[in-house]
């Protein structure tokens, strides 16, 4: 049993090294991003989060809790939160999205872009990049609103200039 709590202070010491380093490669990578402090904060806290989630488990085999019952508990768990989310799925495909173009989107807020769809005229500026939700600026001050989901999915062309021409003056000029 004492040998137990030796290992789980080593991992305790262990969260405390890693948490440290996962801040600062956070702070790092988000240093030249281009976001709202608010969708910052939202990402930092969702990483920590998971970090927290990992070593938890971790440090209940390590104290020897049952592994059959821990799994048990877990499975219930997950199939609870999974039936719980089964109807949000959307929202939570969007979330996980907003993680994923914070890290990888390559573009960001100013950048004048048109999302490839044949009908409608999805082109702007991107004024903001949420949690759910990507906000472009259209030439004639509509905003529109996309998900994050579908952002990912859709083809985004990165326009030259900060000003966007309708579709029918494009097709004049050419």
């Amino acid at each position: 049993m004492a040998n137990n709590w030796f290992l789980f202070g080593l991992l305790i010491l262990l969260f405390l090294i890693t948490r440290k380093w996962l801040a600062s490669a956070f702070r790092r990578i988000t240093k030249n991003k281009n976001a709202t402090l608010k969708r910052k904060l939202m990402v930092r806290q969702i990483l920590l989060m998971s970090h927290l989630v990992a070593f938890i488990i971790i440090g209940s085999m390590v104290l020897g809790i049952d592994y059959g019952k821990f799994i048990v508990f877990l499975s219930s768990a997950f199939a609870v939160l999974g039936i719980a989310l089964f109807a949000q799925w959307s929202i939570l495909s969007n979330i996980t999205a907003g993680i994923l173009i914070f890290f990888n989107f390559p573009y960001r807020v100013g950048d004048t872009v048109r999302i490839a769809n044949k009908d409608f005229d999805l082109s702007g500026m991107i004024e903001e990049i949420t949690t759910f939700h990507v906000l472009i600026r259209h030439a004639d001050g509509n905003l529109i609103t996309y998900p994050n989901s579908l952002i990912l999915q859709t083809p985004v062309i990165k326009l030259k200039s900060n000003h966007v021409k309708p579709p029918e003056e494009e097709e004049h000029n050419e």
